[in-house]
């Protein structure tokens, strides 16, 4: 069990990355400090007098309340990065879409929920599909997105994280169950941009925008390799054979070319004769003996002569 679990390659994923990261807590601390040190202390001496027993109390409680008013109206204060939308909510009802920079809500009447616009991805866990001919396979993916209308995607859609990696999911077995094992194999960047089409299709009304769908591994089962293994080499081989023959069929038009070039010129075959003994080599291993080319044509000669003689005495 523990062979099997450490055959199998450890596979890293992106993870989410977190909601809003409020940037805009240290402007509002500062503001606060400012109004309060502005307004608050000067009105304390104006109602209060100067701190005392006796006046202890009413500077003490204008201060409290100045302090309560400033931090209740600087809490709408909210800062949107470059890459976030905010999407106001007041009373329950959209009201509009602000961002990125400084932005105020009103306190208990507005709700903010910011919405991150960069492209994003999600990881498509593997997926058990049947292609068109019968054949199972394991498939996973990442999907790149970016929300296009943050009003969209926060009024429309409740969760469009979730909802799209459930679509994506869905387009993918859709689109392969229609395929059979050899387009899946040679069709990757098409099957890719069907799967894409047929999700943005979907999705456009929920603001979101598909960039890219990637398909990462396609996983099947193994006699099934083994046999494609099989093919592929059987395949090969039968490439090989083809060259083969037809470099020999070449080199023996070429040679007989060559033959008869050389028949025209007596000459031309012992200068061949003599190029091929020098490229043997003076190895000890090699031992040449010089033969006649023109006794073997006289010989031949001879024999024929023979030959025809002796035809017309057998008749």
């Amino acid at each position: 069990m523990d062979l099997e679990a450490s055959s199998v390659p450890h596979r890293v994923y992106a993870e989410p990355v977190g909601g809003h990261v409020s940037l805009g807590r240290s402007l509002r601390l500062i503001i606060h400090i400012v109004i309060t040190a502005a307004i608050g202390l000067p009105l304390a001496y104006a109602i209060g007098g100067t701190p005392s027993e006796a006046t202890a109390p009413w500077f003490v409680g204008t201060l409290v309340v100045v302090l309560f008013l400033v931090g209740v109206v600087v809490r709408g204060l909210r800062v949107a990065a470059q890459w976030e939308r905010g999407v106001v909510l007041r009373l329950g009802k959209f009201r509009d879409v602000k961002g990125p920079g400084i932005l105020y809500v009103i306190p208990v009447l507005d709700f903010v929920r910011f919405v991150d616009t960069r492209v994003l991805a999600l990881n498509i866990p593997s997926q058990k599909v049947i292609t068109k001919d019968n054949v199972p396979a394991s498939i996973d993916g990442a999907l790149f997105f970016r929300v296009s209308d943050a009003g969209r995607a926060v009024t429309v859609i409740q969760d469009y994280q979730f909802a799209i990696a459930q679509y994506a999911q869905a387009s993918l077995r859709d689109v392969i169950g229609g395929l059979s094992l050899d387009e899946l194999l040679t069709e990757r960047e098409q099957i890719q941009q069907r799967i894409a089409s047929s999700l943005e299709e979907r999705i456009k009304e929920w603001g979101v925008h598909v960039d890219s769908i990637r398909l990462l591994d396609i996983e099947m089962p193994e006699d099934l390799k083994r046999m494609m293994s099989r093919q592929a080499s059987a395949e090969r081989e039968k490439r090989a054979t083809i060259t083969k023959a037809e470099g020999d069929k070449l080199a023996a038009a070429n040679l007989a070319e060559a033959a008869a070039t050389m028949a025209l010129s007596p000459g031309a075959m012992q200068l061949r004769t003599l190029q091929t003994v020098d490229g043997l080599g003076p190895t000890p291993s090699n031992t040449v003996i010089l033969y006649p080319v023109e006794l073997v044509q006289a010989v031949t000669a001879l024999l024929n002569l023979a030959q025809r003689k002796e035809l017309p005495a057998k008749e």
